[in-house]
């Protein structure tokens, strides 16, 4: 399995393609907005970026500044969509797959009807399931 793409320096691009898949509407501020500008070549990078879908889905991002160590094979980030409703799950597959390394396919699992584990285009790993009721 090779490494993930490096995410782009301006995360704008995939906050506005998650936003397209799960839709909602984006929120950004800069360090410029927030007054916290320590090198003035990154004054436009998000200190903070989150989608809010209208039915409660929620991803928050940010751009990590040059002077902070980041390295994604160390501290692994997942997105987990969960939802209750396979078609709904089967939809966001479809559209977070394109461009994407497929990592285990949307199908059923012992735990649940669907699941699946994907790496979209800019680097982001992705588990999508049906929620199911637990019995204990």
């Amino acid at each position: 399995m090779s490494p993930p793409p490096e995410l782009p320096r301006d995360d704008r691009v995939a906050l506005d393609f998650h936003r397209s898949v799960f839709g909602g509407r984006i929120t950004v501020a800069t360090d410029d907005d927030a007054h916290n500008v320590t090198d003035p070549a990154e004054s436009d990078q998000m200190m903070y970026g989150e989608i809010l879908s209208d039915n409660g889905f929620r991803v928050m991002v940010y751009d990590v500044p040059s002077h902070t160590a980041w390295d994604p094979g160390a501290i692994p980030v997942f997105v987990s969509a969960r939802g209750v409703d396979a078609e709904e799950i089967a939809g966001y597959w479809g559209e977070l797959a394109a461009g994407a390394t497929i990592l285990m396919p949307l199908a059923p699992a012992q735990w649940t009807p669907l699941y699946g584990m994907l790496r979209d285009r800019f680097g982001v790993t992705g588990v999508l399931d049906v929620e199911i009721a637990w019995e204990g």
